[in-house]
């Protein structure tokens, strides 16, 4: 069982550093290899890799711009491994991530497979409120943080492993960006292919490093899910619409009041404070530290208005105006 490693990497060399630092000490006795694909960076990352020649097995390949799904897919044909590993490039890994997974493929083999993600102590405050929200099971991003074992588990590729014959037989990611990960995994999964949870397969995920840009990420999610939808019936789940209707929920609970004086119009926003307050108080036991549960709160809000924002365009758009997804979100596709 030989592992290769695939990371795209855009205009991230220091991000990279870290995760092939990360990779140096692994505690782990079996040969791998890592293969790093740089997808069109003005900013590249051959002198980091070059640093850990002597250390890793590696190899560096560059190539046009095509979207990291394009570039896995690159990386995994130039790859010699019979299970592919990819993480993106701005991830750590704990030393021990390769023998949980080959431990856990040797008790129970799959050809697709993932793990969760979590925050590092070495991330910044706002990083570690972005990862509470996207891994609290007090947010949708519950699915993400569990420990237990999930139901129709769809890999993330920032913790996603495939196995050669998987790839060969999808074809790899599609050209969809996010969202390309659920389409292979639910793509394998109707194939026949055997899905597993890892949920001891752990990284350190960064994320975005501000709330600007994670509200951009995160109404791209919503956006992609409707699509997803569509490509595949029966995927689609009422709990897609919950930062919606939180959204349309919150709005309500605010207006409530200034159209109907009385006692009874503040209640709407006296639950929303205290799910809000409930979210600190899980924050602030989860990182020992008021200022992270603090950031938590709009990192909530942001995760909700933007995801909840892309899902309800992508749905309008998708079920009245009569286009095709590519026609309508140009931006949310990669031409390889």
């Amino acid at each position: 069982m030989k592992f290769s490693l695939v990371v795209p990497v855009y205009n991230r060399p220091e991000e990279l550093d870290e995760l092939l630092e990360s990779l140096k000490g692994q505690v782990y006795n079996a040969p791998f290899e890592v293969v790093v694909v740089e997808d069109g960076s003005q900013r590249d990352s051959a002198s980091v890799v070059q640093a850990y020649a002597s250390h890793l097995d590696i190899q560096y390949f560059t190539k046009p711009n095509t979207g990291p799904g394009d570039s896995r897919n690159y990386g995994m044909r130039k790859a010699s491994g019979d299970y592919f590993l990819l993480v993106d490039s701005d991830c750590i890994l704990p030393p021990d991530y390769l023998q949980i997974v080959r431990d856990a493929l040797l008790a129970d083999p799959a050809d697709c497979f993932g793990g969760r993600d979590a925050g590092h102590p070495s991330f910044s405050p706002i990083q570690q409120a972005i990862s509470f929200t996207m891994t609290s099971p007090l947010t949708t991003g519950g699915i993400r943080g569990r420990k237990k074992a999930q139901r129709n588990f769809q890999p993330r590729s920032f913790n996603m492993g495939l196995s050669r014959r998987a790839f060969e037989a999808s074809g790899g990611f599609g050209s969809i960006h996010p969202g390309e990960d659920p389409d292979l995994s639910l793509r394998l999964l109707q194939a026949g292919f055997q899905l597993k949870y890892i949920p001891e397969a752990v990284v350190f995920h960064k994320r975005r490093i501000d709330f600007k840009s994670f509200y951009r990420q995160v109404k791209k999610f919503g956006m992609t899910r409707p699509i997803l939808n569509r490509w595949h019936p029966g995927t689609a789940r009422i709990t897609y619409w919950f930062p919606t209707l939180f959204c349309a929920g919150l709005l309500f609970a605010l207006l409530l009041p200034l159209f109907w004086q009385h006692p009874l119009s503040w209640a709407p926003l006296a639950f929303a404070g205290a799910y809000l307050l409930a979210l600190f108080f899980a924050a602030w036991a989860t990182y020992g530290s008021v200022y992270i549960a603090l950031l938590s709160l709009p990192a909530a809000l942001i995760q909700f208005a933007g995801y909840g924002w892309g899902f309800l365009k992508s749905t309008s758009l998708l079920t009245f105006s009569g286009k095709k997804p590519q026609e309508l979100f140009p931006g949310l596709f990669f031409k390889a």
